[in-house]
């Protein structure tokens, strides 16, 4: 195992085992967000691990720092070669990333069971990650003294709901002049609502007010939040065992959607016809970026364009293989070509047997 990938590691477990403490500390100044922070850092670096020990790269060509956050994701969801999260599993992931961003940005108020089901699902998920790819397991990590993230989990998320529901009307009733405590609280419940219909935007206090306005108006958490309705969780006895999950059954499937789509979450919108997406042959793509086809080739050869999911895909009909780009390839091109040297790269990358003219 390379020294970076145990570094990374390492890092990583050290931010969870930091969450935990934070969880369970007596008391609560900076408690919540402290727990988002750490579980959402650790995920980052765990993935970024996860990515060099499958032999991926976690630094774009010319790029100064490593990828970021939804890079990571993406790339352990889709790329064949750094697989190791299902699309139930990246949801969980984005779910705490937003629900960290808010609680570093601004004001998020989330309920002790609210917290154990974001806390113990990631926990659950880190450990997964840490016995599949690598066999280790975070108990590993873990002194003997520590207890389990809490002792009173909550069993189903619809009654979890209806609590948390209860306690907002209350504040939003007349008279009450709690407005501000109840948006803290409904932000929560925005976030992942707007992560499972595929925006990762940040709710505005317009928004919170709109929802206000239909609590008032008396309807109820399924209709306002009917993503959430589709929230489950699978709970087991022993151990980091509580898991948060979409029920597929009872919705549309959740697909990948192109890196960079304005608003879009890593997962939850849809992606069906790939073929359209990855639209573009290497003929059609050298016609449009006004280069030949063979020194178009050694462009993308040179920025490493086929290893990025966003720009090339391979698919197999039959016994046939066909390469295709994507639109975005395009852009990736057009934006590049002004700071190469054509000649410098043909000459570096020509395909064997063509010698340079004199």
């Amino acid at each position: 195992m390379k020294r970076e990938v145990r570094v990374l590691i390492t890092k990583a477990t050290d931010s969870a085992l930091l969450s935990i403490e934070h969880f369970n500390r007596p008391w609560d100044r900076g408690r919540h967000e402290a727990v988002l922070i750490l579980i959402d850092r650790s995920f980052e670096l765990l993935l970024k691990a996860v990515i060099v020990y499958k032999g991926g790269k976690i630094r774009e060509p010319r790029a100064k720092e490593t990828i970021g956050f939804d890079v990571c994701v993406r790339k352990c969801l889709s790329d064949v070669k750094s697989k190791c999260l299902s699309e139930e599993e990246a949801v969980t992931i984005q779910i705490i990333n937003s629900l960290r961003d808010a609680a570093q940005h601004y004001i998020l108020d989330v309920s002790e069971q609210q917290l154990y089901i974001y806390t113990q699902a990631g926990l659950t998920l880190f450990d997964k990650i840490l016995r599949v790819v690598f066999d280790k397991k975070l108990v590993d990590y873990l002194p003997e003294r520590v207890l389990a993230v809490s002792s009173n989990p909550p069993t189903n998320f619809g009654n979890l709901m209806e609590v948390e529901f209860e306690d907002i009307k209350r504040l939003v009733a007349p008279g009450a002049h709690k407005r501000l405590q109840a948006r803290s609280k409904l932000r929560s419940f925005a976030i992942i609502e707007a992560s499972l219909s595929g925006n990762r935007l940040q709710p505005s206090e317009r928004e919170l007010e709109k929802i206000v306005a239909q609590i008032s108006k008396g309807k109820g958490w399924q209709e306002i939040f009917p993503g959430i309705k589709r929230l489950s969780l699978d709970t087991e006895d022993k151990g980091l065992s509580v898991t948060l999950r979409i029920t597929k059954s009872k919705g549309q499937p959740i697909h990948l959607v192109p890196e960079g789509t304005p608003g879009a979450t890593i997962v939850a919108v849809k992606r069906v016809d790939e073929i359209g997406y990855y639209s573009l042959n290497l003929t059609a793509l050298a016609i449009k970026a006004g280069l030949s086809g063979p020194k178009l080739l050694a462009v993308i050869k040179e920025l490493k364009m086929q290893d990025n999911l966003e720009y090339f895909k391979e698919f197999r009909f039959g016994s046939t293989n066909h390469k295709r780009y994507s639109p975005k390839a395009l852009d990736f091109i057009k934006q590049e070509l002004p700071n190469l040297d054509i000649d410098k790269i043909w000459d570096k990358n020509r395909p064997l047997g063509r010698k340079k003219m004199s």
